[in-house]
């Protein structure tokens, strides 16, 4: 077969494929709007990508129609030669119609109709997930889910779901920018976490990993006041969350969050007295996932350095095997974490049992692998301490090769 080729200025400058809905930027250069709208949006670039440049005084797409018809037109043209015409674009939403759908969905008899619509707005693309952004739109969202109406309900009931589950699947859809999530945390006079909660206490797991997914995404913007604030039932359902492994995505969100919450001393206790440690070292032991184990070493880090934190590693049967078997097993940020639980532990929890056993574990001849091997001097700064705190009591054990401690200067 002959090959065919594609005129050049029907190919984006982008993806460098042939464009369906050729749109044109301020700058005058025409790409294919799902390409462009990823760029500006999803990428969060305010420069033109060919010209270099700054699109911050104003994004507008304008559909390049004669272009789509010129490309249409070829397409059927060479249809012979196997290429295919594509259908017109539909186009994106308008603010109008957006706005018609929020007061339609106001009636609670249209409600849930209007809110599957902007569910299906919201996939179709980009621009779409913007221009939903626009002003009472997000208030309105936030309203439904900051409802504290005791006989709404979260499972399916006759074949529809509930309005706040169909809410939460649009708002965790839309992708916020840091402006619409700013909007969320400010709504209902700042009560929009302990809505979210609630959604965790008594929502489906569906609903529950939606609500957990969008905490995470207003945590990575928020302010310490915001985290200073954290009730201990937002724990609780955090946790739970994590317990009852819902998801992969719900599990990552979950440790995020917690990350997130846990610089903070007394989130550091709530997040202990919910069995945060335990939970996590059940997980370890059965987790491969590179940044899944990261996550979960940088939280036992975080609440190791609280003494509950240490009770609660030490009293569970496999919690120092499990941070010493993943030391040189993870990565360089997961060792570096697993050292300095160890450090934790050894600097301020090391009564004689508990130096017994981690020698019985193992875990001093793997500080002294980590002098031997490239893991940044930190970590290698810290095993030395660790092994200097207990020379004496570890120096004559048989659990430990001859001269393996005094070979190294101390």
């Amino acid at each position: 077969m002959e090959e065919i080729q594609i005129p050049p200025y029907f190919i984006c400058p982008i993806s460098l494929e042939m464009m369906k809905d050729p749109v044109t930027i301020s700058t005058g250069i025409t790409y294919d709007r799902e390409n462009i709208e990823k760029w500006i949006f999803s990428a969060k670039n305010n420069t033109c990508p060919v010209t270099k440049q700054s699109l911050i005084t104003g994004i507008e797409l304008t559909p390049n129609v004669t272009l789509r018809r010129f490309i249409q037109s070829w397409c059927t043209i060479n249809a012979s030669h196997g290429i295919e015409r594509f259908p017109t674009p539909k186009p994106p939403v308008s603010k109008p119609q957006i706005i018609k759908l929020l007061k339609e969905a106001k009636s609670p008899k249209m409600q849930m109709k209007s809110l599957k619509t902007l569910r299906s707005i919201a996939s179709e693309n980009d621009a779409n997930k913007r221009c939903m952004e626009s002003p009472g739109a997000m208030e309105f969202l936030a309203s439904i889910i900051n409802n504290n109406n005791s006989n709404e309900v979260f499972e399916e009931e006759e074949g529809f779901m509930s309005t706040k589950h169909e809410t939460l699947s649009i708002l965790y859809q839309l992708k916020l920018s840091e402006q619409g999530l700013k909007s969320l945390i400010m709504s209902g006079n700042g009560e929009f976490i302990q809505s979210l909660t609630r959604v965790m206490q008594h929502g489906s797991y569906e609903s529950r990993a939606y609500a957990v997914m969008l905490m995470k995404d207003m945590f990575e913007i928020s302010t310490p006041t915001l985290v200073l604030s954290l009730k201990q039932e937002f724990f609780t359902q955090v946790v739970q969350v994590l317990r009852d492994e819902i998801s992969q995505k719900a599990t990552n969100a979950s440790l995020q969050v917690l990350v997130h919450a846990c610089p903070f001393g007394r989130n550091r206790v709530k997040a202990a007295e919910e069995g945060t440690i335990r939970v996590l070292v059940d997980l370890l032991l059965d987790s491969s996932e590179k940044r899944v184990c990261e996550l979960m070493l940088i939280l036992l880090d975080q609440l190791c350095q609280s003494a509950e934190g240490r009770a609660e590693l030490l009293n569970h049967p496999g919690g120092l095997a499990i941070v010493s078997k993943k030391i040189l097993r993870v990565s360089k940020v997961g060792s570096e974490r697993a050292i300095k639980i160890l450090h934790s532990i050894s600097k301020f929890s090391s009564t004689p049992s508990v130096v017994q056993e981690m020698l019985s574990l193992g875990v001093v001849a793997k500080l002294c692998l980590v002098l031997q091997v490239d893991c940044g001097s930190k970590s290698k700064e810290r095993a030395r301490e660790i092994l200097k705190f207990h020379a004496k009591a570890w120096s004559n054990s048989p659990c430990i090769p001859n001269n393996l401690l005094s070979s190294y200067p101390f």
